[in-house]
């Protein structure tokens, strides 16, 4: 994951509410990205009932929370919640210029990292378009450093119902330290802690396979509705969606689709997803497909 040290919780539900207890302990002033996933949302929401400042700013925009830092003047230690990677988009956090705009005034960026944990890694090229070794958005992006701390489910790229939070070695022994869950809660069940054990050998030996081969499997997906004049959103991420427009129903499309033993999932906003992963044959990317557009 590129961090010094980490630690499993139950969940990230878990480890965002130790999380942010522990950091509005002092001073705090939180800005929140737009897009946050809502675990992490949880978390901020019990820092704000012990005092901290809640500022919310628009999705990956550093130049946003810039203007948002510099107004703010020499307030309480900045922190800035985001996901690494944007399940609606697809894309990944710039969180270069993040760190930029946090390090001089002693901030720290917190990561959902679960859609990206198992999927995205370093050096990315035409034989491994996610990246190697699947360590998620900080290996993605060439980025160590102390000043972030990550939380990520393994149960999205790994299979896992089980959760980590990483950091420096320091920041990880004062989580240790002052958690609450770790005393009144009980801890990951040891199936779990095995199973994880399992998935880090199996994406040690053949990870970077099996992503080739879901990325295989989004781009031959995509290419079949662009094909017809569609454009699903969320680029390369696995997480594929289509838009309630151009007189598109979304949700007849959803309930066709189940007649067929094909389950999707229905936003508010009317966007219908799919969830392609690395075991889909071809064959069933193209019933997919083909039902997609014989249902429209």
């Amino acid at each position: 994951m590129g961090c010094a040290a980490g630690v499993f919780g139950s969940s990230t539900l878990h480890l965002f509410w130790d999380l942010f207890g522990i950091a509005a302990a002092d001073p705090l002033a939180i800005y929140v990205d737009a897009g946050l996933y809502p675990i992490a949302g949880w978390g901020v929401e019990r820092a704000a009932a012990k005092g901290a400042q809640v500022q919310v700013v628009p999705h990956f925009e550093p130049e946003s929370l810039g203007g948002a830092l510099g107004r703010a003047g020499n307030g309480p230690r900045p922190l800035l919640a985001v996901d690494g990677v944007c399940p609606a988009c697809g894309r990944l956090a710039p969180i270069r210029d993040y760190l930029e705009l946090l390090r001089p005034r002693g901030g720290l960026l917190v990561l959902d990292d679960t859609q990206a944990l198992g999927i995205f890694g370093r050096t990315p090229g035409p034989g491994a378009p996610y990246g190697r070794g699947g360590g998620g958005a900080l290996r993605r992006a060439g980025v160590s450093s102390p000043d972030i701390v990550v939380v990520s489910s393994l149960a999205k790229g790994l299979g896992v119902p089980i959760a980590v939070l990483a950091s420096s070695s320091e920041f990880v022994a004062r989580f240790q330290q002052e958690s609450e869950t770790r005393v009144h809660c009980s801890p990951p069940s040891i199936p779990a802690v095995l199973a994880a054990r399992r998935a880090l050998r199996i994406n040690e030996t053949r990870g970077d396979a099996l992503r080739l081969r879901l990325a295989r499997n989004v781009r031959h997906f995509r290419r079949r509705l662009i094909a017809v004049g569609l454009t699903p959103g969320g680029g390369l991420f696995p997480v594929q969606s289509l838009a309630s427009t151009s007189g598109v129903d979304t949700e007849a499309v959803r309930r066709l689709l189940l007649r067929r033993g094909i389950r999707s999932v229905l936003l508010r906003s009317r966007r219908l997803l799919f969830i392609l992963r690395a075991d889909h044959t071809r064959s069933e990317i193209d019933r997919l497909a083909d039902a997609i557009l014989a249902a429209i």
